[in-house]
């Protein structure tokens, strides 16, 4: 879509908070408003419409559109966004292990702002399934760069986390 489009569609989440929860239908008809006008199989359109949903609480409504708008071709930063946040959605249903599935290759991807938001989603669907060393493990791992010190130290407690004892 044209950089209109997207500036009105960040202004409308820019005014998020200002929404408090029971006017959240209200937020979600500002969202849907700017999805009617894009072309018809536009994967953005079920993309902000399960962002919409899963910020206001509702991530079964939210499931489904995310991963129409991954069907539909959503790839790039917003087609990560949306496995983030659909890993997310689908650990909050109670299907942490298909979260799993759909993040572990974003560890191999191309990196970008994003990883350490990939990381941790997917150590919380990791908690989900019992597996908390690995999730402790990948959330070490994404700390230790930003630590001004002990950073060498933290990432190898991570590894160490996950490494068969000898």
């Amino acid at each position: 879509m044209n950089k209109d489009w997207e500036d009105r569609v960040t202004a409308a989440w820019a005014t998020f908070d200002d929404h408090p929860e029971e006017q959240a239908a209200d937020f979600r008809a500002v969202i849907d408003a700017l999805v009617a006008e894009l072309p018809d199989g536009s994967p953005l359109g079920p993309f902000e419409r399960a962002c919409a949903w899963d910020s206001t609480g509702h991530s079964e409504k939210a499931v489904p559109l995310y991963r129409e708008a991954l069907a539909r071709g959503l790839d790039g930063y917003k087609g990560r966004r949306a496995k983030i946040q659909l890993s997310s959605s689908l650990r909050n249903i109670g299907q942490a292990e298909e979260g799993v599935k759909l993040l572990t290759p974003e560890l191999d991807g191309p990196s970008d702002e994003l990883d350490d938001a990939v990381r941790g989603c997917l150590a919380l669907c990791l908690s989900s399934l019992g597996r908390d060393r690995e999730g402790l493990s990948l959330v070490l791992g994404a700390l230790a760069p930003h630590l001004p010190r002990y950073q060498r130290s933290m990432a190898n407690y991570a590894r160490a986390l996950v490494e068969p004892e000898d």
